[in-house]
């Protein structure tokens, strides 16, 4: 009659059982890890979101308790059966017939062939008896290639437990926060008894686990006519002293209160060190593929300065509360490599919005960028180290009304050098050099330090370009800085270890306008207008800083560099609320000099040597703006002596549309008529006019030496320049 019902059924055969060392390699965790670039923890991630499994757990790795658990509830005469206990099968079969119960008779090892074998995977309406019959003859044959030892390791680590819980070590983690080597008798009685129904009711599972610990408990050696509770003893971890003696209601009190605290929620495993999620989210997309799970990958972060940058973040931003400052972001570069050391998107403990990636959110970059505009006026020429700037009220016409430019505490310093302007910070100053440098050459210059997210033309930035009138990232910032630390090299960050970017780098900068750059910010002398001598722009050893602060005060950053490294913070808020009462020193500074110093915290760093084309010269200024001080020149521009003359005695300036005005043609009057005419103040001999580098064109020349030019569509610099062909004035204006 059975054999009928198998040939009716046409079950397919059974596919051969894997062997021991192919089901443990073929264990996958629903997790991968990655690791900092020592091999230390970083980060967990979860890649199968339908199961969840860790890695595999040896037999020596399990508490004894579970054993003798499992044992008690599924399979009590495992180590004498051959795969089929007959005597459980004779006794299922005589109950069910009889209808007293509808208990099974599997044994772990035939179990454990379900669970390996697709085509005897019980299905919901339960096993055909064909299916029965070959889950029994699988089973012995298991047995015959499988130690015990192994059979129980197998199944433990493949059989479910509760809802998503594969697993002894994820059911261990999940219900009770412990190894499988901690567990004790109520909560491996209670993983026993999760076996026959996983996802039962509290009360349903705290009944049978009860059962389960009182058969161990009546099994305990020492007790006349019983066996030993586990093949490998190790009874003692499952009845403490004093357990026998006062009976099984104790452990079942216990076993009833841990089911109502553990059952009712659902499952919780602590992921361990999750100490960047926002690097993670970056680091994964680079990859170009889903990590696999059990897979450990290595970063090029260094998990203990990411700790301390993300402490640091959080520990400021809390004191910052009262000033309406929510939200953070650092990152860390290694200045050689290019690799990414800290990586902090956001602060858990304080921000509203902490999915929000600040190192790679867009955002008003404020003073942080006048160091690359300086830099440019230095190496075209135009400015040195030393040159003369004014700092006083400055008004310039724009298309949409005068743009007057403030230094943030309000007052004005007078005429400062390039040097003081740079260190203190000053607006009007850096403003006055756009309008040397130009505003379309500056903007291609920051986008040649990879500022890509400058998107829109000059115009549309205007004179507030100076001043960070334009968003970046706070990455491509820091790797802009970096830049000046590598002596004006631009090369890219690297995201993956062991990778090599593409070429050598790109020279953005000369070298040696780069250094003279990195001397003014390591200069606390020339800050000191500003930021006074004692601030957190001060550190252990040598160290190029700027501050910016966004207009509009949502936004505070301090950024900079040893010949190592390259810190870059930012502290706003995500939402766009204004910040209250926020300064360059007060804001981004102090986490910049915690992460700096713990930097250099074994080696200070030293200031970089003086690189060729750079020479250093004794200056005085007459008028004594400054005191007499050491100065650094490009080669051959070098002075001793700058000479501030009286204003009867300045140089010529040009007298006309002032610089940034838009000009438009009238369509009623000829192209010819329409013309505007420029002076040079005072005129001087030897005086010449360009229009974007070129001479212009003789007919526009007059005989009192003005120009009169005929305007048309575009963009134009227009500059005036001295005999020696050195410039003394220009203006930037737009035809429409």
């Amino acid at each position: 009659m059975l054999a009928g019902l198998l040939h009716t059924q046409a079950i397919p055969a059974p596919a051969a059982l894997p062997t021991f060392p192919a089901v443990k390699a073929a264990h996958t965790p629903s997790e991968a890890w990655l690791l900092d670039r020592h091999g230390a923890p970083l980060q967990t991630l979860r890649v199968d979101e339908r199961v969840r499994r860790l890695p595999w757990i040896s037999l020596t790795e399990l508490s004894p308790a579970m054993i003798q658990a499992l044992l008690a509830s599924e399979d009590k005469r495992f180590m004498r059966h051959s795969g089929v206990d007959w005597r459980a099968v004779a006794a299922a079969m005589w109950d069910n017939l009889s209808g007293t119960s509808h208990r099974g008779a599997s044994t772990l090892s035939m179990q454990l062939v379900g669970l390996l074998e697709p085509t005897l995977h019980r299905p919901a309406s339960g096993r055909s008896m064909g299916q029965k019959w070959d889950q029994m003859r699988e089973a012995r044959k298991l047995e015959r290639t499988w130690s015990k030892q192994q059979i129980l390791e197998a199944y433990l680590n493949r059989v479910n437990f509760r809802g998503e819980l594969a697993g002894i070590h994820a059911a261990a983690q999940g219900l009770f926060h412990k190894h499988p080597s901690g567990l004790n008798q109520a909560e491996a009685s209670i993983l026993a008894a999760l076996l026959r129904g996983p996802n039962a009711q509290p009360g349903v599972v705290a009944r049978r686990a009860c059962g389960v610990a009182v058969q161990i408990a009546s099994r305990t050696p020492g007790r006349p006519g019983n066996g030993p509770a586990s093949p490998w003893g190790g009874s003692d971890a499952v009845v403490k002293p004093g357990t026998r003696s006062s009976g099984p209601q104790p452990v079942c009190a216990q076993i009833r209160r841990l089911a109502r605290m553990t059952l009712g929620a659902p499952p919780r495993i602590d992921p361990g060190p999750q100490l960047a999620p926002h690097f993670t989210r970056q680091f994964v997309a680079r990859l170009g593929r889903t990590p696999k799970g059990g897979e450990s990958l290595t970063t090029p972060l260094d998990a203990h300065l990411q700790r301390l940058a993300s402490e640091a973040l959080e520990r400021h931003l809390v004191e910052l509360r009262g000033r309406q400052v929510m939200d953070g972001a650092v990152v860390v570069l290694d200045n050689q490599s290019g690799e990414i050391l800290a990586y902090v998107g956001a602060s858990s403990r304080t921000s509203i919005s902490p999915e929000v990636d600040g190192v790679l959110a867009p955002r008003l970059p404020g003073s942080t960028l006048k160091p690359f505009l300086y830099g440019l006026a230095i190496e075209q020429g135009l400015l040195t180290a030393a040159s003369p700037l004014e700092d006083s009220p400055l008004a310039l016409d724009t298309p949409t009304g005068q743009y007057m430019p403030q230094n943030y505490e309000r007052d004005f310093k007078g005429w400062v050098s390039v040097r003081t302007a740079l260190g203190a910070s000053l607006n009007v100053p850096a403003v006055r050099t756009l309008l040397l440098v130009g505003e379309e050459r500056f903007l291609q210059r920051l986008r040649d330090l990879g500022l890509a997210t400058l998107k829109e033309d000059a115009d549309f930035y205007g004179y507030a370009l100076a001043l960070g009138g334009g968003e970046v990232t706070l990455l491509a910032l820091g790797n802009a800085y970096r830049a000046l630390a590598n002596g004006g090299l631009l090369k890219p960050v690297v995201w993956l270890p062991q990778s090599t970017p593409a070429g050598k780098g790109k020279a953005v900068m000369g070298r040696a306008a780069a250094w003279i750059i990195a001397d003014i910010l390591a200069d606390k002398t020339a800050r000191a207008t500003t930021f006074g001598l004692d601030s957190p722009l001060e550190t252990r050893g040598w160290a190029g800083v700027k501050t910016g602060t966004s207009k509009d005060m949502r936004d505070n950053w301090c950024v900079g560099f040893t010949p190592r490294y390259t810190v870059a913070v930012w502290v706003g808020n995500a939402s766009g609320e204004p910040m209250h009462d926020i300064s360059g020193i007060s804001g981004a500074a102090p986490i910049w000099q915690t992460v700096m110093n713990a930097l250099q915290a074994d080696r200070p760093a030293v200031a970089p040597a003086l690189p060729p084309g750079v020479e250093r010269r004794t200056i005085r200024y007459a008028p004594a703006i400054e005191p007499m001080r050491q100065e650094v020149f490009l080669a051959g521009s070098g002075m001793d002596l700058i000479t501030l003359a009286p204003p009867e005695d300045r140089p010529s300036h040009i007298e006309g549309p002032a610089h940034g005005s838009v000009l438009a043609l009238d369509p009623d009057i000829p192209a010819a008529r329409q013309k505007v005419r420029f002076r040079a103040l005072p005129m001087a001999t030897g005086l010449s006019w360009r229009i974007d580098g070129h001479p212009p064109h003789p007919d526009w020349l007059q005989p009192d030496g003005s120009l009169l030019w005929p305007p048309h569509r575009g963009a134009f610099r227009l500059t005036l320049h001295a005999a020696d062909g050195s410039l003394l004035d220009a203006r930037l204006l737009s035809v429409k």
